[in-house]
């Protein structure tokens, strides 16, 4: 059965399940919840983390080498139980290692550590890939927080999206989970997006490039999340239309392409680990005093 481990500070209370190292609530000093509570009548998830692979591939298989995979959507890492490596009152660092049943799906040794920690009002949540194989090590990873919509203390006001390098990235589209290869014109302007629920109705809004390392989410002039973001280029946002949250995703990583092969390798964003050597991810979310 999974177990949960709360760290906390005098600013945050974070609690983190072993099933798929996933943060399970996230409060404030105040007892203010800004994580999304995983009601399955809208979305079972809260904020899974997505290994080997984001998003869809074509027909739910991968091709490694030249053999065919059967692999779910997101991948394996979310579904599984890590172990518990280490926790202090202000951090936790959960890892789960290739086992004959991941090794069905994708037959490498890694392994694959993600870790909470928290300083004053921020969170911190990193990845690192290890790879104990003798062979390179493909694969995608990203993060899929979800958080309350309206936001605590902003019920009833207008939210959005601020990107703080003030690009306008061009759009990727959705079908059947994934990628269409045509861009559309970017639905930021000058760095900003006014949400509403009727942009989520053919799914998720995908930003490939050029989205930036940090951004806030909230009310222009009131409650709002920070985040920033280290070595995970692309963006999705995410919700359910009329569904109380939104996903901030940064990843590393993509579903594959419409019209391309199930090759690990040609998803946009792969990366290639070489033996020994390890890759770390990492977002940040400041939240309101």
């Amino acid at each position: 059965m999974p177990t949960s481990v709360r760290i906390e500070n005098l600013h945050l209370a974070v609690d983190v399940s072993s099933l798929g190292a996933e943060m399970q609530t996230l409060s404030g000093k105040d007892g203010r919840s800004w994580l999304w509570n995983g009601d399955a009548s809208y979305w079972g998830g809260r904020s899974p983390v997505l290994f080997p692979i984001v998003g869809k591939a074509p027909g739910d298989v991968l091709s490694i080498a030249g053999h065919d995979y059967p692999i779910a959507q997101h991948g394996f890492a979310r579904r599984n139980e890590f172990t518990l490596a280490h926790s202090t009152a202000t951090s936790c660092r959960h890892e789960l290692a290739a086992t004959e049943a991941t090794k069905a799906v994708y037959p490498f040794d890694f392994r694959l550590a993600v870790e909470h920690s928290l300083n004053g009002n921020t969170l911190t949540v990193s990845a690192e890939v290890i790879n104990e194989d003798a062979r390179g090590l493909p694969f995608g990873i990203g993060f899929h927080p979800a958080f309350l919509w309206p936001l605590p203390g902003a019920e009833g006001k207008e939210h959005g999206v601020a990107l703080d390098n003030g690009g306008e990235p061009p759009l990727a589209q959705l079908q059947g989970g994934l990628i269409k290869p045509d861009r559309l014109p970017s639905p930021f302007k000058a760095g900003r997006l006014v949400l509403k629920p009727e942009m989520f109705e053919n799914d998720a809004l995908v930003f490939p490039k050029e989205a930036g390392s940090s951004l806030r989410y909230g009310v222009e002039g009131g409650p709002a999340l920070r985040f920033t973001f280290e070595n995970l280029p692309n963006l999705a946002l995410w919700t359910k239309p009329g569904a109380p949250f939104l996903c901030v995703e940064p990843w590393h990583g993509t579903a594959a392409e419409i019209g391309r092969s199930g090759d690990i390798m040609e998803r946009p964003f792969s990366q290639m680990l070489a033996p020994g050597g390890t890759a770390r991810f990492a977002f940040t979310v400041e939240i309101p005093d």
